[in-house]
């Protein structure tokens, strides 16, 4: 492997120097990869790596230069402690094909001296270069591919391809980049497309690294909308001394477990599981034959890597119509065609972690009506599958829980839900709208127009919640006339959800008309008992709101407390003309 540089280059080579930041499980806090970052480049004259990228491709040297930088992160790659177990994560320049010297087969080569397995390490292709000819960049992907190599799109979602580099180029791994995600906690828009881009991901297949994290914040966000790994300085800045590099970072996994968003699912889940034997992606087909011949009920084959790393799904479906002839048994047995190798032959299947909380995975099976079911690691290793069978029975015993735990007329949660939404707020530091709404000259109502009529109006509010309050609002049933609403907030919404709830007052009053004769609405007022025994005139039925902006790490937020400002706030709304109370916790 000869690669003559420039002696400009060889010095700059040996002042240039590796760093590496680690990529952990966000479930676990232990490591899975280091991606490697070029030091000292300010030493050698350069503004910027990238600065330095665009001479050395103007000096004609891009793939020398990228050749020996390899070299130099490998070698200091195998002194980290365990690197047998992880991957190293390293950037490709998309400029390298257009190098009159790129050749095939110098990676491998490289591996092969290092004694380090293909499958620990993952190039990282970046849309920073707008190609002029795609096909370039398809020709790049495909061969790294075809040398079976892990590939990760950096950078994803800023880029010019966007979507249709992730589609052409099948990666293995993305990283969301961290415009997304700095402050995701405190940007609405920015979680509701983070969480897009995840969930498609998973369904695809592909494994989602959340770059750039900088707080607690950020990490259980991501970790919230399914995230697989995360990257950024809250685990470790890059380190150029490899025995920095920790098998696991205790301040995440305290993170983590003491946060008292997350879910144990670990049991639940485990009951579930098929922990059917994998297959690796290298296994004879005839051995895969034979499994399908002597398993007649078995409609999947799981495929993996040598780490263990679940790589998709093999569907009998796929290969019965070889199975079952003399000659496609022959061809698929024989290897004999490209299409028929196992590797050609998956089927892209959800994974996710044994840790996830179970209302995710269920989400993930939801989203894809063709899924079959979803592969279940263990710290990023292969532990067992989740049939589609079995997802739908957990959905159901779920179902039974919140059944038990609505309020019986309006199938809203009812008060025990309602308490954990109280204690979900009183245990973080994040912004939260809370409302009470209580329905106003509602016993008058019910005394004149019966207590069916009564019910019809209590489900009428309700519907009118559920319809016109978008899925992240927290909708309760306290019990009688009196309800409870809820959203995680942030200071770019604030406003729209406030107005939201606001709008819910008229629009009751409004819709609420249509349970009275034409007569009581044309005088706007019924004549009732009140609680004294006195006939009086009552107005028609509206609902009063009382507000509580909860503000981002205020103190006081138990839930008692809460509870007591929200009970003063509708004493205070009944007494507004427009029966809106709002107050805020700072």
């Amino acid at each position: 492997m000869k690669l003559n540089l420039p002696k400009k280059w060889i010095r700059n080579l040996k002042i240039l120097d590796v760093a590496f930041q680690p990529i952990i499980n966000i479930h676990t806090g232990k490591i899975f990869a280091v991606e490697a970052l070029l030091r000292n480049h300010n030493e050698v004259g350069f503004n910027s790596i990238f600065e330095l990228f665009d001479e050395v491709y103007e000096d004609n040297l891009l793939y020398s230069f990228d050749l020996k930088l390899r070299k130099k992160a490998l070698k200091k790659f195998i002194t980290i402690k365990g690197y047998e177990d992880l991957k190293l994560f390293y950037n490709l320049d998309n400029r390298l094909l257009e190098m009159p010297n790129f050749k095939h087969g110098n990676t491998n080569k490289l591996l092969k001296h290092y004694g380090i397995g293909k499958n620990s390490i993952c190039f990282e292709i970046s849309e920073r270069h707008e190609i002029s000819n795609i096909s370039k960049m398809q020709e790049m992907l495909v061969h790294y591919k075809n040398e079976d190599f892990c590939i990760a799109i950096d950078d994803f979602g800023v880029g010019y391809s966007g979507y249709k580099l992730l589609y052409d180029s099948k990666p293995d791994i993305i990283k969301i980049d961290r415009f997304f995600l700095t402050d995701i906690q405190k940007d609405m828009k920015k979680k509701v497309m983070a969480k897009s881009i995840t969930r498609l991901a998973i369904q695809l297949g592909i494994k989602v690294i959340a770059e750039g994290i900088e707080n607690r914040e950020e990490l259980l966000t991501c970790r919230d909308i399914g995230c697989h790994f995360v990257q950024g300085y809250f685990i470790q800045r890059p380190t150029v001394e490899t025995s920095e590099i920790l098998n696991e970072y205790v301040h995440i996994k305290d993170v983590l477990n003491s946060d008292k968003r997350s879910t144990q699912t670990h049991c639940e889940v485990e009951s579930f599981l098929d922990k059917k034997t994998p297959f690796n992606i290298n296994t004879d087909m005839r051995e895969v034959l034979e499994y399908f011949q002597k398993n007649p009920q078995t409609e999947i084959a799981i495929i993996v890597n040598s780490n263990n790393e679940p790589l998709g799904i093999l569907q009998e479906n796929r290969i019965k119509e070889y199975i079952y002839s003399p000659y496609g048994r022959a061809l698929l047995a024989n290897n004999c065609a490209e299409k028929l190798k196992l590797k050609n032959l998956l089927t892209p299947c959800g994974i996710t972690e044994v840790n996830c909380n179970i209302l995710t995975i269920i989400e993930l099976f939801s989203n894809n009506a063709e899924s079959i079911g979803i592969i279940i690691t263990n710290n990023s290793k292969y532990y067992g599958f989740l049939s589609a069978r079995a997802i739908i029975t957990i959905m159901n015993e779920q179902n039974l829980i919140h059944a038990t735990e609505q309020n019986p007329l309006t199938k809203l949660p009812g008060n025990s839900m309602i308490e954990k939404f109280f204690a979900h707020v009183s245990a973080n530091k994040e912004l939260y709208i809370l409302c009470y709404f209580d329905l106003d000259n509602f016993k008058a109502f019910n005394d004149v127009y019966g207590f069916r009529n009564g019910d019809r109006a209590i489900i009428l509010f309700a519907d009118i919640l559920r319809k016109n309050l978008p899925s992240e609002f927290f909708k309760g049933h306290i019990g009688g006339d009196d309800f409870f609403v809820a959203v995680e907030s942030d200071e770019q919404s604030e406003e729209a959800h406030i107005n939201m709830l606001s709008d819910m007052v008229k629009k009751f009053a409004d819709d609420a008309r249509g349970l009275y004769s034409k007569e009581d609405k044309e005088k706007g007022y019924i004549i009732s008992t009140d609680r004294e025994g006195k006939k009086k005139k009552f107005p028609l039925l509206c609902t009063s709101a009382a507000l509580l902006v909860v503000r981002r790490n205020t103190t006081k937020r138990s839930a008692d407390y809460l509870n007591d400002i929200l009970s003063l706030q509708k004493k205070v709304a009944k007494q507004e003309s427009n029966h809106i109370s709002i107050s805020c916790l700072l």
